[in-house]
């Protein structure tokens, strides 16, 4: 299997689809890895491809007892005090390879498997449906045994909807909708995800494609952190493309986890529903440029 994988993405729903044909996981706050385990060898990388095999020196560990050949999806977490710590998650991904090792020390890390792409005997099993590489996946998982464990599942919606509701206050960000179904295409975003959010407004400081025709916003959070929004829509796009083309294309950057944009002067102000999760699920509502910052286009959200 190719390294990196482009991984499976969820598209942000305002409510958790019901009905026959749906499993439902937790989705834990952290930092998306995807592991390969290979004859001797644990490599680890983001889901934007950036390798992390030396930031996660005790997950690389405790992975050495899965059987070559696996390649699994999931989520690098921290725990402190029963909740999960995001960021203990940001310091350690943004650690250099020695502190990374101070920080291990310190505060392990727990793996939260969901999914199932190469089995050690099946081989690439991303053709298989949802429900058929969950099986493959408890099988290759053997008994649970921290700190990689598989996430929860069920195909109860009321027991999801309870999950939604009773572990937030733990650091869990939402409930994964997945239709069984369903094979891993990387890239694509088969997956729904309801998830805990509230409105911010968020300076822009940068996109990603044309200026005039821009497929997401790179924000700067209020801890500090530069994320990607999730793409926009048809609304915020157009806001954004005219106030993008008159400010002009500034120097290429990076987000903390590795995706490139390109950056644009200040000024530029996104309304948009941000999730609490470390990957930070940003969904622009609207775009507009702050009276008075001396750019064309001056205007109030719409």
């Amino acid at each position: 299997m190719e390294f990196p994988v482009r991984p499976l993405r969820a598209q942000t729903v305002p409510d958790l689809p019901g009905g026959p044909g749906w499993w439902y996981e937790p989705e834990f706050d952290g930092q998306r890895t995807l592991l390969f385990r290979d004859a001797g060898t644990v490599r680890l990388h983001t889901g934007s491809g950036r390798t992390v095999t030396a930031l996660w020196p005790d997950l690389v560990h405790a992975a050495t007892r899965l059987p070559p050949g696996t390649v699994v999806d999931g989520v690098a977490v921290i725990w402190r005090d029963g909740c999960l710590d995001p960021a203990a998650v940001h310091a350690r991904a943004g650690a250099s390879p020695v502190r990374a090792r101070e920080l291990a020390r310190a505060l392990p890390a727990s793996y939260a498997v969901f999914d199932l792409l190469a089995h050690p005997v099946h081989g690439d099993v991303r053709a298989l449906g949802y429900a058929e590489r969950r099986g493959l996946l408890l099988d290759v998982l053997g008994e649970p045994v921290p700190p990689v464990q598989p996430v929860p599942a069920t195909d109860d919606h009321e027991t999801a909807l309870i999950w939604y509701e009773a572990l937030r206050d733990q650091g869990i960000e939402g409930v994964l909708a997945k239709p069984e179904d369903s094979p891993y295409r990387p890239g694509t975003a088969d997956w729904r995800c309801l998830r805990h959010s509230e409105s911010a407004e968020l300076p822009v400081v940068g996109y990603t494609g044309a200026a005039s025709l821009p497929k997401a916003l790179a924000v700067e959070l209020p801890d500090g952190r530069r994320v990607l929004t999730e793409p926009l829509g048809a609304g915020p796009a157009a806001q954004a493309a005219p106030l993008l083309t008159a400010a002009g294309a500034g120097e290429r950057h990076l987000t903390g986890d590795g995706q490139a944009y390109a950056g644009t002067a200040p000024g530029l102000v996104a309304l948009a529903r941000t999730g609490t999760a470390l990957h930070a699920a940003v969904r622009v509502v609207a775009v507009w440029r702050v009276p008075g910052s001396g750019e064309p286009g001056s205007g109030g959200a719409a």
